[in-house]
């Protein structure tokens, strides 16, 4: 038996922030990045809409990047004393997975984090609050998905947190949020997109399901997104849904390596972070490459090419040209090709190859790992970790 689980209402298109006005309940927490959604006047249209329905509102504001543990366990004392009935979180991935992890805490302060990444193994949610999510950028989908991702900074290593009690209860998609994306951020959370979609298409767990929404955001993506980083905002709301519909395939369809490198790899490095978009953008092409080994997975492929309008003789020449295709895309974002040329050398040879061991390690116990089609030993993820570093052809 399989599941398939989205929030219990998704409000999308102009002016969806509205229907906070129609929220019962006493008491939220408003859960919020730097500084961006204020600037733009979005928190204060979500807490004054709040506050028109009738809610006492209290922030939690500056969220990090790569939420902490620490951020998670101070917001969850936070809601504690407050005791909101809802939990609003505004912003990119990070204030929303950050709320959703202090969710845990709020309602069963006694469990240890490290039990909390235990996959699909947390105590039954909304026993004090329901959640809304609402998202300023077009990649993580994590309004609409059972997962978390928080970063141990001691351990610098980021940990998926995984769970269908984590899917929010109400999605908010207001395209107007989104165009104030700056252009990079455009290009880093449309390829994670892209790469969430890609990845549940072809993941052990994909069902007939997740299938069409995976490849109808593949299609919106290819489509819309180099538009969208140049400032065009029709294009920037199409794949702003888009990535909602790759969100709803993943969280249901599951993800593969290129989520499980790019987790490793994003705070382990000392000279900076490699950004989580980035390093699904550099990574995919690679990854297709090794998992097109296997002849079933090349044919999922072939499909995706097919959708695309990619001219092909063989499903091997349909791989190549879909990576050809992806990599052409992350060119003209202005997104490098291979991880040794990533922010001008920000990560250097010698100690990407000193952590390289541990960090395939690490990807290998990664969740995502479990529902990638081709599954690597070490020795294949270290092989594979170098081609991405070096931008070298997978042939193994």
């Amino acid at each position: 038996m399989a599941r398939f689980t989205l929030p219990r209402d998704i409000y999308y298109g102009k002016n969806a922030l509205d229907e906070l006005k129609h929220i019962e309940g006493k008491k939220a927490v408003v859960v919020v990045g730097g500084g961006s959604m204020k600037r733009a006047g979005f928190l204060d249209k979500v807490v004054n809409n709040l506050k028109e329905a009738g809610l006492e509102t209290r922030l939690i504001e500056n969220v990090e990047p790569d939420p902490s543990i620490t951020t998670v366990m101070n917001g969850a004392k936070t809601m504690r004393e407050f005791q909101p009935d809802w939990i609003v979180a505004i912003g990119g991935g990070s204030p929303i997975d950050a709320a959703k992890a202090m969710w845990i805490f709020y309602e069963y302060p006694d469990i240890k984090f490290e039990d909390a990444i235990k996959p699909f193994s947390l105590p039954t949610l909304r026993t004090k609050a329901h959640f809304i999510a609402i998202p300023s950028t077009s990649g993580t989908a994590t309004e609409v998905t059972a997962f978390s991702v928080i970063t141990d900074y001691d351990k610098g290593i980021k940990y998926p947190l995984a769970d269908f009690n984590l899917t929010p209860d109400i999605a908010i998609i207001d395209p107007a949020i989104a165009e104030t994306m700056p252009p990079k951020l455009t290009a880093h959370t449309g390829m994670d997109a892209l790469t969430h979609a890609v990845e549940a298409y072809v993941s052990t767990a994909a069902s007939v399901f997740t299938n069409p929404l995976a490849m109808k955001a593949i299609d919106i993506i290819f489509d819309n997104l180099e538009n969208s980083y140049k400032g065009d905002m029709v294009a920037r709301e199409r794949v702003h849904y888009a990535q909602c519909l790759a969100g709803m395939a993943f969280s249901n369809g599951l993800l593969g390596i290129v989520h499980s490198m790019a987790h490793k790899t994003g705070a382990v490095f000392k000279n900076g972070h490699v950004v989580h978009g980035a390093a699904n953008a550099m990574y995919l092409p690679y990854v297709i490459q090794y998992n097109a080994k296997d002849p079933a997975t090349a044919k999922r492929y072939a499909n995706i090419a097919n959708v695309l309008n990619i001219k092909y003789s063989s499903n091997e020449e349909a791989v190549q040209k879909l990576c050809d295709e992806i990599q052409e895309l992350s060119t003209n974002l202005n997104i490098p090709l291979a991880l040794k040329d990533y922010e001008n050398g920000m990560v250097p040879e010698d100690e990407f190859l000193a952590k390289l061991p541990d960090i395939a390690k690490n990807s290998l116990l990664d969740a995502c790992t479990f529902s990638n089609p081709r599954q690597p030993n070490q020795e294949e993820m270290e092989k594979l970790l170098k081609c991405i570093y070096y931008g070298k052809k997978v042939d193994f």
